[in-house]
């Protein structure tokens, strides 16, 4: 699933489109999609993991779900579930994706305070947020896209590393400046991975993710398939990567195993 950053490159490549007319619209999407054709494209924003492309009186989100791709003048061999064809023979496609309208105006919809590349984002707002959930597993809390609109996995397994914070501390427990601390670098590793994006050596800054090794104290590092509520991926070392508060209860996670005995991931 692409995450905040990749979002933001998307939507400053495809700003080339802005002010240009919809000459043709396809795709296997089940939404009223050739309501598009002859209108012109007047913004194209995003918030958290949503592109959003404003035309009058509408606007349309796209949302990637794990698998989502996207092509500009150009196209793969799989189904469309949303093209739109400009003039001179461009065009900017759109795979595996959710396709769905917003009729309201966006910045009813959107709090943009709570992405964690907007501009108008809000560590204060952040911070009060996860106070109100002191029992939620940090894990859990970095991929809220209530409480950090962008965050993804990648980005949620690099900052509780950088910030020495195991993924399964306890919100409450944390001591205000670790919270600071995941708040602040929530924000800070999402302009690192979009600098790294753009530059294609995103997965060489890996520290831990799909890692096998910790690069602080070469301790192997510890993998769950399925962690905390939201049931994702985790990698951690248990000697840098501190423990705040309770453990989760048996029934709240499988037994854990290294990374050295899990297949090597891929994305």
């Amino acid at each position: 699933m692409p995450e905040g950053p990749s979002i933001v490159i998307l939507r400053e490549a495809a700003a080339e489109f802005v002010g240009r007319k919809v000459l043709h619209v396809t795709g296997n999407s089940t939404q009223d999609i050739q309501r598009l054709r002859n209108r012109t494209l007047r913004a194209v924003r995003s918030w958290g993991k949503h592109l959003l492309l404003q035309f009058p009186g509408f606007s349309v989100r796209i949302h990637f779900l794990l698998f989502g791709s996207y092509r500009i003048d150009d196209s793969k061999d799989a189904p469309v579930r949303l093209g739109l064809g400009f003039s001179k023979g461009q065009c900017l496609n759109f795979y595996a994706c959710s396709v769905r309208f917003i009729e309201d105006d966006l910045d009813a919809v959107y709090d943009w305070s709570g992405d964690v590349m907007s501009d108008a984002w809000d560590a204060a707002a952040a911070r009060r947020k996860l106070r109100a959930r002191p029992q939620a597993l940090a894990a859990d809390v970095l991929l809220d896209q209530d409480v950090f609109a962008g965050v993804g996995n990648i980005i949620k397994n690099e900052v509780l590393h950088r910030i020495r914070v195991h993924p399964e501390s306890r919100i409450g427990a944390l001591p205000p400046r670790k919270l600071s601390e995941l708040v602040t670098q929530a924000r800070t590793y999402s302009f690192d991975f979009y600098r790294w994006k753009q530059a294609f050596e995103l997965r060489k800054h890996y520290q831990v993710h799909t890692k096998r090794s910790c690069p602080r104290d070469g301790t192997p590092l510890q993998y769950r398939k399925h962690l905390g509520a939201a049931q994702r991926r985790a990698f951690w070392c248990d000697t840098c990567q501190r423990l705040y508060g309770d453990p989760p209860a048996a029934a709240e996670a499988p037994p854990r195993r290294t990374a050295k005995r899990a297949p090597r991931p891929a994305r």
